[in-house]
């Protein structure tokens, strides 16, 4: 009987240890995983965007706001930008579920963006084109839930 529960362990043990490599391979790809990080500068190097949630916590299933702090790259606030809110998960083509839109600008570069939802666990990104005095840029934040 103990052998039976030393195989039986031995397998489970197996299984959680596969899985978690697929895991890991799935969520890395090629071996490098996606950049989290919450501030990035845009693509062509105009500014610089640091988002985040309002509560603190990105969340599966509920509806969000989240801060947007746009600054050029010299650390000025961006003032009254036109800020377009996309994504979707790119490893299966989902889209997000809802339309983000920023709703409010807060002064000194902060934008509040609301109706941000992820409607399951996994890799998603948020697109962000923006449009100021200074020119149009955009950028690429990941999330993996």
């Amino acid at each position: 009987m103990n052998s039976i529960w030393r195989y039986g362990l031995a397998v489970l043990g197996l299984a959680v240890v596969l899985t978690g490599v697929v895991l890991v391979a799935y969520l890395h790809g090629s071996g490098q995983g996606p950049d989290l990080s919450r501030t990035r500068a845009t693509a062509n190097g105009l500014f610089v965007v640091a988002i985040r949630p309002q509560s603190g916590a990105v969340r599966v299933g509920e509806l969000q706001s989240w801060q947007l702090t746009l600054t050029t790259k010299a650390g000025a606030p961006v003032e009254y930008a036109a800020v377009d809110v996309s994504g979707g998960m790119p490893r299966n083509s989902n889209l997000l579920p809802t339309s983000p839109q920023v709703a409010d600008y807060l002064g000194q570069g902060r934008y509040r963006i609301d109706g941000v939802k992820f409607s399951m666990r996994g890799w998603w990104q948020l697109r962000l084109t923006v449009s100021a005095a200074q020119g149009s840029d955009s950028v690429v934040f990941n999330f993996v839930l």
